[in-house]
């Protein structure tokens, strides 16, 4: 193979990678920040919810761990809107990476300080609300999955039940769960720590960490018990990782992270690195970062968690993590992504996704007394926590939940 031809193939390639790139940066520059619907559901603005009170409503709010501690907060402020409204019939779940960008760090840490304000502006926002309040744990609560980790979170746990010994900060003690916590009659949270299954360093096992578990795959078997348990019944799962997703932590990548990789280390460094800088995106799509999908660890525990779920039609699974709003339908399980409490971040469009929306904001799910089940997007129109046009809702249930037959027991090697 001479030179000339070698020179010849990498010219193609490089044009035609050229191409490529160019074209998904129009594709993105019309889709950013744009709400998807997907054509089943486009008739979603000629439905509507019944006009008596909700039996009970959840807030689902993903990493807010970014929030303006000026007080003009978009998100909070219309958090705020919401809790009044929710008033003592409402819980709410607050996803994981509850601060930035490390969590909060243990007591003498030069952070410190900084991430106890970042903490506190929520912890007030939360205190006199009369319903339920939900703290899970994120890979930032973890200090980012590093080794010490652990040591993060059960400062940051212990801090959040010193100033709001109301809150619930579920699984206790950084355990993988699952946990059950009643919210009304006839609904149940089910919570998980996902971040246990792709921390690096020491995590708590066993009896004497308080913990159900003792190994990795007990937690799948004892949700799957929960979940049989509570059949007929309204059940939300909630964890930090989302199971689908369309952003970048489920494989897709912008244009400038494909031209400009060493912006996923910092946000400034804009060294153009075409070509090279595809490898980076497809090691992410195929191996995986620690939080991408495709970890191998996080690869596994999503497989478990879908092979559990999916015997369980009705089901609403809520995580944060990737920074945006998405919405997925599979295998008649609801799947909802939530994480723009702070920070937005591109997501494409299409493939299995019902809804999408690069927005702050947040979900919430109204469950009535007459057994409908209403998903609502809650985004800020301004500062002042404005509520926007609503872009999206939907009926995810016209009646009472049904009481299938119980599954088969799963083979003890099932959830391998």
């Amino acid at each position: 193979m001479d030179i000339d031809f070698l020179l010849l193939l990498v010219t193609l390639l490089s044009g035609a990678l050229a191409g490529w790139l160019l074209y998904r940066w129009v594709l993105e520059r019309r889709q950013r920040r744009r709400p998807y619907v997907a054509p089943a559901l486009r008739g979603w603005p000629s439905q509507s919810a019944p006009a008596s009170p909700p039996q009970h409503r959840i807030c689902l709010v993903g990493d807010l761990g970014a929030v303006a501690t000026d007080g003009r907060d978009p998100v909070l402020n219309l958090l705020r809107r919401w809790l009044r409204e929710a008033g003592a019939q409402g819980t709410v779940v607050l996803l994981g990476d509850n601060v930035y960008p490390v969590g909060l760090p243990p007591l003498g840490h030069p952070r410190r300080a900084d991430a106890e304000i970042r903490l506190d502006i929520q912890l007030e926002l939360l205190r006199d609300f009369p319903g339920q309040v939900v703290f899970l744990s994120g890979n930032h609560d973890w200090n980012k999955g590093r080794a010490d980790g652990y040591e993060y979170l059960r400062a940051q746990e212990a801090y959040v039940r010193q100033q709001l010994p109301q809150a619930h900060y579920l699984p206790v003690n950084g355990c993988p769960g699952p946990v059950a916590l009643p919210l009304a009659d006839g609904l149940v949270l089910l919570v998980l720590n996902t971040q246990w299954w792709v921390q690096r360093g020491p995590r708590p096992l066993g009896p004497a960490h308080g913990c159900t578990a003792t190994d990795a795959r007990q937690p799948f078997l004892e949700l799957r018990e929960l979940l049989a348990r509570h059949q007929g019944q309204r059940v939300v799962v909630a964890g930090h990782h989302p199971l689908y997703s369309n952003a970048v932590h489920g494989g897709k990548f912008t244009v400038k992270q494909h031209v400009f990789p060493l912006t996923a280390a910092h946000k400034r460094a804009y060294l153009p690195l075409p070509i090279v800088g595809s490898l980076f995106p497809a090691y992410r799509r195929v191996l995986g970062a620690a939080e991408d999908m495709s970890y191998p660890p996080y690869r596994r525990m999503r497989r478990r968690l879908l092979q559990v779920l999916r015997q369980f039609p009705g089901v609403v699974y809520a995580a944060g993590h990737d920074h945006n709003l998405q919405y997925f339908l599979r295998h008649d399980v609801h799947y909802l992504v939530s994480g723009a409490g702070s920070k937005t971040s591109y997501v494409q469009p299409g493939g299995r996704a019902g809804f999408t929306h690069e927005h702050k904001g947040f979900f919430s799910l109204d469950y009535y007394a007459d057994g409908q089940l209403w998903l609502h997007t809650w985004e800020p129109a301004d500062n002042d926590g404005t509520p926007a046009e609503p872009v999206f809702s939907c009926l995810l249930a016209a009646e009472p939940a049904p009481t299938p037959p119980p599954p088969a027991p799963a083979p003890a090697d099932s959830l391998g």
